[in-house]
């Protein structure tokens, strides 16, 4: 659930993290997976869907049962199908895998479950860290499910490069000066090329990845599952998942809670900019705390770290640093580095020894880190495709401008809010400026009118989705109701926050909607 920011290569917007919603700097020193309960209460073998009333050739899709088969670790896997396209039903089919846990107790209902993204697996998310996703109150009352959206993972997918092509595509060292003529053919050319393969591998299905064709398939899941209303917990990305199908189907809003929340109506161009302000803001974080231990590799005050922090960076921009595995870290691979143990405060001693490593003219931790944050394993290959789902629903979710003189505009203003950090998040348009599928959507505020209360959950010092698009969506909706976390990392449900939790379990559990903000 993490926010997304990646290189110039790859555009920029929340997605989620390998290891559960808070990124860790290495998934071998932070193991987020917990126990799952043993006994659990006896999983009917199918889902009764709500016979509710659709258009006629919607009827297929709706009335389908669910055949739940047990996949071990007391959980059960089911797979449901979609229209490809739900302008035209008839026209295709998408397939849909969840993972269920069923309720150890009184069962309210179902409660579905989306990590971020765009591009994060829900399936893996509840089956590899089902007690990090939710907290045990959750678990006693609701069958907890997980499922990849379309285009995500074990869900009609999309397809791009192998493991050989992702590799040059993601560390590749572009030959040119950053923002020159040259650099933006280069960038815009290779962005192309991807584009391409992911049409050629993908076919139609590149095309109906956007997030509206997922509300509806959340809408499907809700009533196939048996639920005459969601129950839905979405952590960023998955917030304007959740906004979205509030927008489109209020009627049948049960208990919504978003957190780490996007403001739907920010253009690509703000999110950019507050994303790099995030981390700017996150990175003074860390080193604010670094410098008051013993074992930090930064001298002086934090203004003195963060003009390190930029030397470094333009020394590997200038002269990348080569891995023992021959790759090479570049000032874009770096700050990936940097940013991934930004998204939790737990993580900033790992920091503090990717930093001195590289210092040291070392690239293999922070090469590790960059790995961890893509999904690479250590034998080249990638464990998912969310890489290639994240860019794909992206742009199909915004839109995109082609003029060069423009886009050094932003790419001045971003430096400007962000001096450190935010040269390198420039030039974001390139990725999706020539996608095979042109998108024509805006962003626009989201009301969800008649909708039940909506809880958004806020971190004030949360660097992938800052803590001011959660106050606009609460605003934007007509039932928002807010709630927020005084502290530093990337959403707050189920950490160690228990006014957080009090909040969150109560409003999904009792219907409890807090009277006041309880700033927490």
């Amino acid at each position: 659930m993490t926010g997304r920011r990646s290189t110039s290569r790859t555009g920029r917007m929340p997605r989620a993290p390998r290891a559960g919603i808070a990124a860790v700097a290495l998934a071998a020193l932070l193991v987020l997976t917990g126990c799952m309960p043993t006994f659990l209460s006896p999983a009917k073998p199918v889902s009764t869907p709500t016979g509710e009333d659709v258009a006629e050739d919607l009827r297929p899709f709706y009335s389908q049962v669910l055949e739940w088969e047990d996949c071990g670790d007391g959980l059960s896997c089911a797979t449901a199908t979609a229209p490809l396209d739900w302008e035209r039903p008839g026209d295709g089919e998408v397939e849909l895998a969840l993972v269920r846990h069923v309720a150890t107790g009184d069962r309210i209902g179902s409660l579905l479950v989306n990590p971020g993204g765009p591009g994060g697996s829900g399936y893996e998310f509840i089956a590899e860290s089902l007690d990090y996703a939710v907290g045990e109150p959750l678990m006693q009352r609701f069958d907890v499910v997980g499922f990849d959206p379309r285009g995500v993972g074990r869900s009609s997918a999309v397809a791009c490069y192998d493991a050989a092509q992702m590799d040059d595509y993601l560390y590749g060292i572009v030959p040119a000066e950053r923002g020159s003529d040259e650099w933006i053919d280069l960038v815009g050319s290779a962005a192309a090329e991807f584009g391409e393969a992911c049409s050629d591998k993908t076919g139609e299905l590149l095309g109906k990845v956007d997030t509206v064709s997922a509300a509806r398939d959340l809408d499907l899941l809700r009533a196939i599952l048996g639920d005459e209303q969601l129950n839905y917990l979405g952590y960023s990305y998955g917030t304007f998942l959740g906004a979205t199908y509030a927008d489109l189907y209020p009627d049948h809003v049960g208990r919504l809670v978003l957190d780490g929340a996007i403001d739907p109506s920010a253009s690509d161009a703000e999110v950019t900019e507050a994303q790099a302000v995030g981390f700017e803001q996150a990175l003074r974080a860390y080193l604010g705390d670094c410098l008051t231990g013993t074992e930090c590799p930064f001298d002086g005050t934090v203004d003195d770290g963060m003009a390190e922090v930029s030397r470094l960076l333009a020394s590997v921009d200038a002269s990348p640093l080569r891995a023992t595995d021959g790759r090479m870290v570049g000032a874009d691979t770096l700050l990936t580095a940097i940013i991934y143990p930004l998204y939790s405060s737990e993580s900033w001693p790992y920091l503090s020894q990717m930093f001195e490593s590289v210092m040291f003219g070392e690239a293999d931790v922070a090469l590790s880190f960059a790995d961890g944050y893509y999904g690479r394993n250590e034998d080249g290959t990638y464990r998912d495709n969310s890489t290639e789902s994240f860019r794909a629903i992206n742009c199909l979710d915004y839109t995109y401008q082609a003029d060069v003189a423009v886009m050094r505009e932003k790419a001045a203003a971003i430096s400007a809010a962000a001096p450190t950090i935010g040269p390198y998040f420039g030039y974001g348009d390139l990725g999706c400026v020539n996608w095979p599928v042109v998108s024509d959507r805006e962003r626009v505020e989201i009301h969800a009118a008649g909708a039940a209360p909506i809880l958004v959950v806020g971190t004030t010092g949360d660097p992938a989705t800052p803590y001011e698009w959660a106050v606009a969506l609460a605003d934007q909706l007509e039932s928002g109701v807010l709630v927020t976390y005084e502290g530093e990392g990337h959403t707050a449900y189920n950490k160690s926050n228990a006014c957080v939790s009090q909040a969150v379990e109560g409003f999904l559990i009792e219907g409890t909607v807090p009277a006041s903000d309880p700033m927490c």
